[in-house]
């Protein structure tokens, strides 16, 4: 151990105490962990007409469960999810105009708002050259934060906060999002990988789904079948309320006036994390370890006694946690977990991942009991949008590195809209209160310290 790791290690059992709560602490002062009330609600912070995410209902004070249902400004999604299979279409670039207008667009609405998106999707000159490949990185989500702050110097006009400014920046992230992020991609395999470096541009008149799968891809070619499932994921991913993490940090911080890069670049941040958004990666690699560790995959018994070691910290990433389930809100079932279930099955018996789709099913099947067991918790508990679409981006050929940036390329037409409704409706910087817990002390003189 260097002197440097010695000094580490002392400075940190100092911190040890110095950093101790005690549970009870949080409780005598009535303290909301999480932001969450004592049923696992969320303490209401504001207000929203974006959508709805609906899960139970509350009579008497009593939580009662109910199937999940999503609502973009009042649409039903699983009702645009069908519409857009049913009219043979794309739907992200309508569901973004939905959130960011508040209403279906006209026909001629949405071209116009396909054509401007097109004319933004292409980065300024020199930005993959001098942004994404100067500062590589392994990890796509945090040269996307670093890359949406750096657009900020390309912007004529970044701080101006009326309407019109601010769509026109939101519908720019929109469109140029997954192309950095494919960028980015291709930088982190050339540079980390040792892989050809392979930078192709979006084409006009292509849809996200469509570019994305074509940027991704080595031979600048796509599956047409295959980029209409990638859209109906960033559909289902566009939106989720005011009170999940990525979209509150991009509140928080909108309401200080802070420009939209930087508002939009801490969501991304948030999103990161594997309690959030990056919870699509655990799920693929809990699933990965899942299927080396239980021999007999369709043997109930086996898989429900590894599920209990995961559960039990004895197996998995020692977490305790099962990947993929339960959710804040939804209690019965999450109507994205239920559509990406459909369209995972129909892929998974064309492309020959039909035993891994029942394993996965199975896991959901059986987790709940598990649940119940180990912990003696009763709680309802669902799949949630992640336990699937780790399967889906796999049989697209998408790789792990990619699963959270794609969450980010369709969450951004959420956020923004959050920011532009934080701007013109909040009003006041959002600033919650914290209890201290140290007592007051006497400053002693250095020469007469312990």
């Amino acid at each position: 151990m260097n002197n440097y790791s010695e000094t580490l290690l002392k400075l940190s059992e100092i911190c040890k105490k110095s950093y101790n709560i005690p549970s009870s602490v949080f409780e005598n002062a009535n303290v909301k962990r999480g932001l969450r009330n004592a049923d696992g609600s969320g303490v209401v912070a504001g207000v929203t007409n974006l959508s709805l995410v609906h899960g139970y209902v509350l009579n008497e004070g009593e939580k009662f469960p109910e199937e999940g249902k999503l609502y973009y400004r009042g649409y039903d999604v699983e009702k645009l999810v069908e519409a857009y299979v049913k009219e043979n279409r794309y739907g992200f670039e309508e569901c973004s105009f939905i959130l960011l207008f508040g209403t279906l667009p006209t026909k001629e609405q949405l071209e116009a708002f396909k054509t401007l998106s097109s004319e933004y999707a292409s980065l300024p000159a020199s930005f993959t050259e001098d942004v994404i490949m100067r500062a590589p990185s392994p990890n796509i989500m945090n040269k996307l934060q670093s890359a949406i702050v750096s657009l900020y110097s390309y912007d004529e006009n970044p701080e101006d906060l009326s309407l019109e400014n601010q769509l026109r920046q939101s519908i720019q992230l929109i469109a140029r999002l997954p192309i950095i992020a494919a960028h980015a991609y291709s930088v982190k395999k050339h540079i980390f990988d040792q892989d050809s470096l392979l930078l192709h541009r979006p084409l006009p008149g292509l849809s996200c789904a469509q570019n994305f799968m074509r940027i991704v891809g080595k031979d600048v070619t796509f599956n047409e079948k295959e980029a209409r499932l990638l859209d109906l994921c960033l559909v289902l991913h566009a939106e989720h309320g005011g009170g999940n993490n990525s979209t509150f940090s991009c509140r928080v911080l909108s309401s200080t006036n802070t420009d939209i890069y930087s508002a939009i670049s801490a969501a991304i941040g948030s999103l990161k994390g594997p309690k959030h958004g990056g919870a699509n990666i655990k799920v693929d690699q809990m699933f990965t370890d899942i299927k080396n560790n239980v021999r007999d995959w369709k043997d109930d018994e086996e898989v429900a006694n590894y599920l209990e070691k995961i559960l039990s910290k004895q197996a998995g990433d020692g977490s305790g946690l099962i990947y993929g389930m339960g959710h804040a809100i939804y209690t019965k079932s999450d109507p994205r977990a239920v559509t990406l279930k459909k369209c995972a099955k129909g892929l998974a018996e064309e492309k020959g991942f039909i035993e891994e789709f029942e394993l996965l099913q199975k896991i959901e099947e059986l987790t709940p009991g598990i649940f119940k067991k180990v912990t003696g918790n009763n709680k309802y508990m669902c799949a949630n949008v992640d336990m699937y679409s780790g399967l889906v981006y796999r049989m697209l050929g998408i790789p792990e590195e990619l699963f959270t940036p794609l969450f980010a390329t369709a969450r951004v037409a959420g956020w923004c809209a959050h920011r532009i409704e934080e701007i013109l409706t909040g009003g006041r910087i959002i600033r919650p209160a914290y209890k201290t817990s140290h007592v007051i002390r006497d400053y002693v003189p250095i020469d007469e310290r312990g």
